[in-house]
């Protein structure tokens, strides 16, 4: 696929950067502990988040009918950290790729795909699905193009000679997930190399910082119907209730007792990302596994009272195209029969 230059864009920065100068980095901005930077390399931009969703694509195969959609996507949960590195004037974007590569197979790095050549397709539909711009911040500087002119850098990475790797690094059951992308950054102008960088670690998150009040969940149910037990917590694609459900858990049950007439639906749904047929499944086994915990000491409520179902993403309360939405859409909610 040929591409039109001025569409070589991914990560949008209002900034512009130096480099053939010493530069300071982002002030206080810093590598990740796991992966140092290609030697000489300046920090431009970071966003860290130490409690984010993020979403990764988990493989290169892309939807047939729409290439800027990919057929699997990771939705991962914990400490995201992103960071875009500018290389010394001189390396050439293999080099830098190259030297990554081999850094990070030295440190045990679990490959799930790379992309290499014709990775146009790919970059867009990164693009489109994980917005890794999104709430970046940048350094301050200029870039000192090969004649002498200044440029004001508006993309950090580009899809022209793009290449991507994503995989896993770390202990097991403390794997943090890991996609690498560079390309020459607009090339013609400034030639320098820009490498993006995400690292996603399993964390449990803060609890505690919401209560769960049954009275409130009754005043719900008499306004709507329905109520969305947002304390309800699932690791991502399972079924299985985290310690961290219990509060909600006694609320939920708290309520049924003080209202022995109520009898509900506890109903799953899911975002739209994967078969539809899978997200049945895991929502209907999400919605199971709380009737089941209700029904079970200490709680014992009178599982004939409460019906699972599970709607996949048939009933989204927002849309689908951003991770703040689909979060959303990720829900169980208790319905009134």
């Amino acid at each position: 696929m040929k591409l039109i230059a001025a569409i070589a864009t991914l990560l949008a920065a209002t900034a512009s950067f130096a480099a053939d100068k010493p530069v300071s980095d982002l002030p206080g901005a810093a590598d990740h502990p796991l992966i140092k930077r290609f030697a000489g390399s300046w920090l431009a931009g970071q966003r860290v988040s130490s409690w984010d969703a993020a979403v990764v694509p988990a493989s290169a195969e892309l939807s047939k009918a729409d290439k800027r959609q990919f057929t699997e996507l990771l939705n991962l949960e914990g400490k995201v950290t992103r960071t875009v590195y500018i290389a010394p004037r001189g390396k050439s974007a293999l080099e830098v790729w190259r030297n990554y590569e081999q850094a990070l197979n030295a440190a045990g790095f679990k490959k799930r795909f790379s992309c290499e050549r014709n990775c146009a397709d790919l970059y867009f539909a990164w693009w489109k699905t994980s917005e890794p711009n999104k709430g970046m911040t940048w350094a301050k500087g200029d870039v000192d193009t090969p004649t002498g002119s200044r440029y004001s850098l508006t993309s950090a990475l580009s899809a022209e000679d793009g290449r991507m790797l994503v995989g896993t690094l770390g202990k097991p059951g403390q794997e943090a997930t890991v996609l690498l992308y560079n390309s020459v950054a607009a090339n013609a102008t400034t030639g320098l190399v820009a490498t993006y960088l995400e690292v996603v670690e399993p964390k449990a998150m803060e609890t505690g910082q919401v209560s769960v009040d049954p009275a409130a969940m009754q005043a719900g149910l008499a306004a709507e119907g329905r109520v969305t037990l947002t304390g309800l917590f699932f690791d991502t694609g399972k079924t299985e209730l985290k310690p961290e459900s219990k509060a909600q858990l006694e609320a939920m049950a708290e309520l049924l007792k003080s209202q022995p007439a109520l009898k509900a639906w506890i109903v799953g749904h899911t975002d739209n990302v994967g078969g539809f047929e899978a997200n049945e499944k895991l929502s209907l086994a999400r919605a199971q596994a709380v009737v089941a915990a209700l029904a079970a000491a200490p709680y014992k409520v009178d599982a004939k009272r409460l019906v699972p179902k599970g709607l996949a993403s048939l009933a989204p309360v927002a849309g689908n195209g951003e991770e703040a939405g689909r979060a959303r859409n990720r829900r169980v909610e208790l319905v009134a029969q």
